[in-house]
């Protein structure tokens, strides 16, 4: 696999593809410059639009057309139709790695993801107590930084990724009504990232008005990469960075 000429990893990220059953090869042509462009491509969750196979199928065509390692994480969209489960195989026969419970090391460089969840920030953040919905509520958005943080120790990299679908930080969805903020990411996320030395970034989607970098309080490098934040930046859906 080729990388830079200073030997990094080009790692390509694009977040919210939303594909619809009546899409015919949304992303080939894309992903096709992609691989021209990058190494790696990390898709950011909400890879369907209502999680529906169907559509699953359709990206998958796409996916089988990628010459470079495809890996990624589902978003809540994924979800809607409760068939994610089903989602996640079709993806993972057409040579896509959904992370989620296990990492991957390309080339010297670490991937870790989860789709994240909900459950806000700072003194905004829910905290489990009172009845047993808010609780359980709760309980997701700690799983969820649970299996991130144990995805991230279980690498041996120098250098690693986090892939999310949900936020870790507030910096990301400045654009996005503040009120909402709480529905868009958890704190969680990034206390989970800021345990380890290795993490050098952490790219995410969801937040479709939100602005493209932040950090975590511990200062690594934080990319909203939902296309509909990377297009007006960039002109381009997807950003490329170096690992």
């Amino acid at each position: 696999m080729a990388t830079s000429a200073d030997g990094k990893l080009r790692v390509a990220a694009i977040g919210d593809l939303h594909v619809m059953e009546d899409d015919v090869a949304p992303y080939r042509e894309l992903f096709g410059e992609i691989a021209n462009n990058a190494d790696v491509l990390v898709l950011c969750g909400d890879l369907t639009n209502f999680g529906k196979t169907t559509e699953a199928e359709i990206l998958a065509e796409d996916i089988r057309s990628c010459p470079i390692p495809v890996l990624g994480v589902l978003g809540n969209h994924d979800y809607e139709c409760g068939a994610h489960d089903q989602v996640c195989a079709i993806l993972h026969e057409a040579g896509m790695k959904v992370l989620d419970e296990q990492a991957v090391e390309i080339d010297g460089v670490g991937f870790a993801g989860v789709k994240g969840f909900m459950g806000g920030f700072g003194r905004g953040e829910l905290a489990p107590f009172g009845e047993p919905i808010a609780k359980a509520f709760v309980d997701e958005a700690l799983n969820e930084a649970r299996k991130l943080e144990n995805a991230l120790r279980s690498l041996r990299t120098e250098r690693s990724v986090a892939v999310l679908h949900y936020s870790p930080t507030v910096e990301t969805l400045d654009g996005e009504p503040s009120e909402i903020f709480q529905y868009l990411g958890s704190q969680r996320l990034a206390d989970a990232i800021d345990r380890f030395d290795h993490v050098k970034a952490v790219v995410h989607g969801h937040a479709h008005h939100g602005k493209y970098e932040g950090a975590t309080p511990r200062g690594v490098p934080v990319y909203n990469v939902a296309q509909f934040v990377l297009k007006p930046k960039f002109g381009k859906p997807y950003v490329v960075l170096e690992i």
